[in-house]
């Protein structure tokens, strides 16, 4: 786990935010407290992992807290920003663009600030896409809203160009709300536009529906996410009840990450099988996952499996490896793959079975952010926007123990964040579904 490589090899860990050059100039801010850069959170959260930090010798890992600074970079009066929404929808996308749009207006007196559309094509002249000037006025009230007013893409577009809109439209911020490829982009832009010697501020935002960014504990969409799946899995449930061995299968979202799968697992404890990317199962023998849900079937004749997108994937025979516009990996659909291959075994063996199959997939990423998450949404715009004026750059707003961080993008996007097997979480999915037992063949199973 990327936590213990932290703590046992910190040198190999830059946690150092690049910036545009010295602040000359004070925040228009007022009424608040501000941070000064020397500001830092802790990484390590147990005192024997401090200590021991303390005792290496080593570089000591801490982000850079964030907030407003008493010091600004960029003139207000002069600057111009633009911002874009990448990937698939998220819950929360209008409330960090309404967020970003009403901070640079209220608190800094931005007033030129585009919505590039599509995502990064909207950077792309050849694409044709028009920006939006966006407004308080405009974004008023579409936080009520899902989906995203400035439209997504997924896709690769060259820095080059990239930046060369940005210059010709003399956009000296840039905030990208968007997940792993999407800061990958961000991070290309950043470092083209520091070897033009542009003073450019790239932010990123977290929007990770999978909430599988590495340094950052949480990204905006998750609870709304977590919680839309609520209602999903009380039908699948109604609907195995209602029927003799009835079955019900969810997909949730987690194409490498299974964070959705098991913490709607433990918000909504009538699961039995919670299956996520980061355990490998069976289907056949007496270990497999049909020998465990015969077994349930057995003693309380219904069953609701909640499968994450990616788990599973070592059952699927096919070789070729297709990828989508963004470079992600596209994964198998296990949940087809576990409705017919039930169907097939229960027809074999010659059991009476009822399954329904459900992937809300697309209605959970589209619906409109939860109160907790609408919050979450703002305190990250806030912060990006701190954080761009001050002339930070080629880093992403975070959240770690929790404070708001700076993150490099280098760190966010070193690799995946996945469920610790030996953590609390996934500890809470076994003892909540008991699904152990049931894959152990376990009589006593209450």
């Amino acid at each position: 786990m990327i936590y213990a490589d932290v703590i046992n090899h910190p040198e190999q860990f830059d946690f150092t935010i690049p910036t545009l050059g010295r602040c000359a100039l004070d925040s228009p801010v007022k009424g608040r407290d501000f941070v000064d850069d020397d500001e830092q959170i802790v990484f390590a959260s147990q005192v024997k992992n401090i200590l021991k930090l303390q005792q290496s010798g080593k570089p000591f890992p801490a982000f850079q807290k964030a907030g407003p600074r008493a010091r600004i970079f960029h003139d207000p009066a002069w600057s111009h920003a633009a911002i874009l929404t990448c990937g698939g929808l998220c819950p929360g996308l209008n409330n960090v663009i309404k967020g970003v749009v009403n901070v640079l207006w209220h608190d800094y007196g931005v007033k030129t600030i585009f919505g590039a559309k599509f995502g990064y094509q909207g950077l792309v002249a050849r694409y044709g896409h028009s920006p939006l000037h966006l407004t308080p006025e405009l974004v008023d009230e579409i936080h009520e809203e899902g989906g995203t007013i400035l439209a997504s893409s997924r896709g690769n577009q060259k820095p080059e160009e990239m930046v060369d809109t940005l210059e010709r439209m003399n956009i000296n911020l840039l905030f990208c709300i968007g997940g792993d490829g999407t800061l990958r982009g961000a991070r290309d832009i950043a470092e083209e536009a520091a070897r033009r010697n542009r003073a450019i501020s790239v932010i990123g935002i977290p929007k990770t529906i999978d909430n599988d960014l590495s340094f950052i504990e949480k990204s905006f969409g998750f609870e709304t996410s977590v919680h839309a799946s609520f209602e999903i899995i009380s039908s699948a449930h109604n609907e195995a009840e209602g029927a003799y061995n009835g079955i019900g299968i969810v997909k949730l979202m987690g194409r490498d990450s299974g964070f959705i799968a098991a913490s709607a697992t433990l918000a909504n404890s009538v699961v039995d099988f919670c299956l996520v990317p980061e355990v490998e199962f069976t289907m056949a023998g007496e270990r497999g996952l049909l020998a465990a849900l015969e077994r349930k079937l057995e003693k309380f004749h219904h069953a609701v499996i909640v499968a994450a997108e990616g788990a599973g994937q070592n059952l699927f025979n096919s070789a070729e490896v297709k990828k989508d516009a963004s470079g992600n990996i596209l994964k198998n659909d296990i949940g087809l793959f576990l409705k017919d291959e039930i169907n097939a075994w229960a027809k074999k063996q010659g059991i009476e079975v009822a399954v329904k199959y459900l992937d809300p997939s697309y209605h959970i990423r589209s619906v409109a952010a939860i109160s907790p998450d609408a919050i979450f949404c703002y305190l990250l715009a806030e912060n990006a926007v701190h954080a761009a004026m001050a002339g930070k750059t080629n880093m992403v707003i975070g959240n770690w123990n929790n404070y708001f961080t700076h993150v490099p993008i280098s760190l966010a996007t070193r690799q995946r964040r996945k469920i610790d097997l030996d953590g609390a979480m996934w500890k809470g999915v076994l003892s909540a579904t008991r699904q152990e037992d049931w894959f152990a063949g376990n009589p006593d199973r209450k």
